[in-house]
């Protein structure tokens, strides 16, 4: 394969503007293309082979629950045979691709994004009909999953580079190289169900690794549609194997002897399960497994009495019910001065009643459905908690399950510090609004969680954003801005934590959690 091009500088792939009628056009073809594959079937590839189970499950459109998006084999009725079989694969793969030159695995990198961004609408059309995606959301989505292609292959490049090292005083020629880890796990989330699974399996595989894939039973079709750019690319076969099953399959890949890492996101509950399983040494095994987790959040917006509070209500709306408050970074506690909370909470129940609840292949919807039954339920019984523990609910507090799990976005006053939905993540269109002192208090309510992914204040005192830099406790911190939306490159992604490892997906130190440092000295 060519590899040698000149490469520009990192970009971010710009958002689509759909208010220009071209471009909203477009989308609405998209859809109409990706209606017409729904309920196709897709295999499981291991080492290159397609392989068709007896036993399949499906994967349902949330926002229109009776409706197939795709049909898959289900690993988990034989599970520890088949990712035995993957993994045996991969660590074949490995003997090989483990030698390809930096640039040569970035290229595949590289023409996977230039397949992406030439079908972008097309794939974010599969987000809207398997995950619930709003145009925008979904359109943010794609654009992330190129961004991370395009950024961890000049990454790679870059750490496969000379590094620099101290000189020494001995007659030696010396040097480190970052060499790969072997065969690893690939547990992504649904809730950017091509984005994090992208940039979990590109990252670890231009590293010079190759992976058993399992995607969340929620999205595996888009999963599936990548599977398909890396074919299409060329990719070796055994690199990236996939398998589509549930907890029996991911329990067997972590568990496996020769997995040398793990890469998860997703809850605090399987993520501790998954890394304690890490931890335990069972027969053949030789090394200490590598676990890369990304979990929750409890992430709060903190407004002080300073506030510019037009900018704050929009921050919060949006990182509150923007995709359905299913994103780990999204704003589920507002903490706001006592003194500025009337007019802040009037601001944000206004904004938030202009919300319009709908399906989400419609451009003029603002929210869709949560992603399963189970999550409806539970978020209407978090809903009803914090009724029962005082709160007084402002806006929403509604579902409606009749044609797809549809929840209106829910804002919850006078939420107590320490109560249930004030504590717990509920990753749903729900807020919990709470009501601080003064500015130490609020710092106080914002730290006192077990979580530290995202966070923000609005405030126009430079002293008080200075001391949230040093005070408030979380991985990623913006300052009179929403608390979601992170960009590849711009803002490193990861949390301290329950919130995970804070590995900083989208950073220039995210491919060293797929490496390690070889020291070599030469005497002369």
């Amino acid at each position: 394969m060519q590899t040698q091009r000149v490469l520009d500088e990192f970009r971010n792939e710009p958002f689509t503007d759909f208010s220009v009628a071209e471009n909203a056009s477009a989308y609405r073809d998209a859809v109409a293309a990706v209606r017409q594959e729904l309920g196709r079937e897709y295999q499981i590839l291991i080492d290159g082979e397609r392989i068709t189970l007896s036993e399949k499950f499906e994967s349902y459109n949330p926002s229109n629950k009776t409706e197939v998006v795709g049909v898959f084999s289900e690993v988990d009725v034989d599970a520890e045979a088949l990712v035995n079989r993957a993994i045996e694969a991969a660590s074949e793969a490995f003997k090989t691709w483990r030698n390809v030159p930096a640039a040569e695995r970035a290229e595949y990198l590289f023409k996977a994004a230039a397949i992406i961004r030439e079908r972008k609408h097309y794939f974010s059309s599969w987000m809207t009909f398997e995950t619930g995606k709003t145009w925008a959301e979904a359109d943010g989505d794609t654009a992330e999953a190129i961004d991370f292609l395009e950024f961890y292959g000049r990454e790679m490049i870059r750490w496969a580079e000379p590094q620099p090292i101290t000189p020494s005083p001995l007659p030696e020629i010396n040097s480190v190289e970052y060499i790969p880890l072997g065969v690893g796990a690939i547990i992504p989330p649904w809730n950017f169900p091509l984005a994090i699974m992208v940039g979990m399996t590109s990252a670890a595989i231009v590293a010079g690794n190759t992976v058993v894939l399992k995607p969340s039973s929620d999205s595996p079709t888009i999963a599936a549609k990548f599977i398909e750019v890396l074919e299409e690319v060329g990719l070796p076969k055994g690199v990236v194997n996939f398998v589509t099953g549930s907890a029996a399959t991911g329990n067997a890949m972590v568990m496996h002897p020769k997995t040398r890492f793990i890469s998860f996101t997703g809850s605090k509950q399987v993520g501790l399960h998954i890394n304690e399983q890490a931890a335990k040494t069972r027969p053949g095994q030789i090394w200490i497994k590598r676990v890369v987790a990304e979990m929750g959040g409890k992430d709060a917006i903190v407004v002080a009495d300073d506030a510019d509070l037009d900018a704050a209500a929009a921050g919060v709306v949006s990182s509150a019910f923007g995709y359905q408050g299913q994103k780990c970074s999204a704003c589920s506690r507002l903490i706001v001065d006592e003194k500025v909370h009337r007019p802040l909470v009037e601001k944000v129940v206004e904004l938030t009643k202009r919300l319009k609840v709908g399906q989400p292949t419609e451009v003029d919807s603002n929210v869709a459905s949560v992603i399963n039954k189970r999550s409806f339920d539970t978020t209407l019984s978090y809903i009803a908690k914090g009724i029962e523990e005082g709160g007084v609910l402002l806006a929403g507090g509604t579902g409606n399950d009749e044609t797809g799990f549809f929840i209106e976005p829910t804002i919850i006053d006078n939420v107590e510090p320490g109560a249930t939905i004030e504590q717990e993540e509920i990753f749903a269109p729900v807020l919990a609004v709470i009501k601080a002192r003064d500015f130490d208090h609020a710092l106080e309510i914002a730290n006192d969680t077990e979580f530290g992914l995202t966070g923000a204040l609005y405030s126009a005192d430079e002293n008080r954003l200075e001391r949230a830099k040093r005070e408030f406790h979380v991985g990623n911190l913006y300052l009179n801005r929403k608390c979601t939306g992170a960009l590849v490159g711009v803002h490193p992604f990861g949390g301290f934590n329950m919130s995970g490892t804070d590995s900083k997906a989208g950073g220039r130190e995210y491919l060293l959690q797929f490496m390690q440092a070889k020291s070599i000295a030469k005497k002369i």
